[in-house]
């Protein structure tokens, strides 16, 4: 047939990957501590350790928790890591800072795991549109992943692309 419609994209050694097919289940919380704190100011240790001590931590099984205190307060870190103590057991990970933070460092590790093998000398697709909350850097992260073994790099979508690298010959 002559005037058949050949799919090139779906023919071609094009690999997409979506960022957002990585993305782990589990509920994110950005935990605040300023309730525990004397005036929402000061941490006084006595009181802290009881608030901690009396904290159901189990109903944070499987999430992903970002510990936090949102007023202007001097916070110990021996604070956070008391939490983390605690925590630790039921979540899926826990760091202090943003909700950002926890999302790149999520995906930090979801990278560094990633078996590029398949990759080797090959073009590829970064796709860029997501509806989960995808952190700038993990892009930056996947790109120096791989980088060393693309044949090219594009961002977008197969149809509408924008080239960001090519191996030199």
């Amino acid at each position: 047939m002559e005037n058949e419609i050949i799919n090139r994209v779906a023919n071609s050694q094009l690999i997409t990957i979506d960022l957002e097919d990585y993305y782990p289940s589990g509920k994110r919380l950005l935990f605040d501590i300023k309730d525990w704190l004397f005036q929402e100011i000061i941490l006084k240790e006595k009181d802290f350790r009881a608030f901690v001590d009396a904290h159901n931590w189990a109903q944070y099984q499987d999430y992903f928790i970002a510990l936090t205190c949102s007023v202007d307060a001097i916070i110990p870190s021996w604070a956070y890591l008391l939490i983390a103590t605690k925590i630790s057991p039921f979540a899926k990970k826990v760091i202090v800072g943003h909700l950002e933070l926890l999302e790149t460092v999520i995906y930090q590790d979801i990278i560094q795991n990633l078996d590029i093998s398949d990759f080797n000398n090959k073009p590829i697709i970064i796709k860029g549109c997501a509806n989960k909350p995808i952190p700038a850097s993990a892009y930056t992260l996947l790109i120096e992943k791989i980088q060393p073994v693309a044949k090219s790099i594009l961002f977008g979508e197969a149809c509408s692309t924008v080239p960001l690298y090519r191996k030199k010959k």
